[in-house]
């Protein structure tokens, strides 16, 4: 998932997603757990993609946070 496809997701379709990679993050690492899956490397990209989701979301509240004070 690119960074110009994060910013344009609002920020409750932001926290599904975060959701949705995580429980995705967790069936990848136990399939590896039990069995070697097809592409390793799949595990990284996913992580990526949640720090990036969460990189996103935090900076949105900090904004929010700035704009109330």
């Amino acid at each position: 998932m690119k960074n110009s496809e994060i910013t344009e997701l609002a920020t409750e379709e932001l926290v599904v997603r975060i959701g949705e990679e995580r429980a995705n993050l967790t069936k990848l690492k136990f399939a590896h757990a039990v069995s070697a899956i097809e592409n390793p490397t799949r595990i990284t990209k996913v992580r990526k993609d949640v720090a990036r989701l969460n990189t996103e979301l935090t900076k949105r509240k900090a904004a929010s946070a700035s704009e109330k004070n």
